[in-house]
């Protein structure tokens, strides 16, 4: 009898876990990004002078690469995102971050020209999206699928053969 509160205890606790991890599933702005959850919205402006949104359900898959031009494994990995981007570019939407908080915004520049980067420059001046995304340590890659939901999570540089079958997973 006197196991019985411990164990209404133990089956009340269980309870709430499995209604916020489902809650959690669904996507709240302050979601922690993991694989399998949905990624957390924002709009950032762009080297182009336009504005992107990453929100919800979209025409397309996404991916993110989070980034800045000291980094030398971003630069290591550089020339395979540029070529896995031009072969699915119609498949895909893919947004390079520059972490300009911790950059300076001149050798972004210089370093997208050097690598003829064709996709857009997104720059997170604030850091408020790496910290939403909770980069901390670049490169860093995101695979969104079409339905917002984060499928593989890159922390590091890759060579272009794993980079390229994760896009393969994300473009089916």
């Amino acid at each position: 009898m006197k196991k019985l509160p411990v164990v209404l205890i133990i089956i009340v606790l269980a309870v709430l876990a499995f209604y916020n991890n489902s809650q959690s599933k669904k996507g709240s702005p302050d979601q922690i990004p993991k694989v399998g959850f949905s990624a957390p919205n924002f709009s950032l402006a762009a080297l182009d002078k336009q504005t992107y949104r990453v929100a919800g359900e979209r025409d397309k898959p996404v991916i993110l690469n989070f980034w800045a031009s000291w980094c030398g494994p971003c630069r290591q990995e550089a020339p395979d995102l540029k070529a896995v981007y031009e072969k699915y570019q119609d498949q895909l939407d893919f947004y390079a971050i520059n972490m300009t908080s911790n950059d300076d915004l001149e050798s972004a520049k210089a370093f997208v020209k050097e690598f003829s980067f064709p996709f857009p420059i997104l720059l997170d001046e604030k850091g408020t999206v790496s910290d939403q995304y909770q980069v901390i340590s670049i490169p860093t890659t995101y695979f969104i699928d079409k339905d917002g939901i984060i499928k593989h999570k890159i922390i590091g540089a890759t060579d272009r053969g794993s980079f390229e079958q994760y896009v393969k997973e994300l473009v089916r």
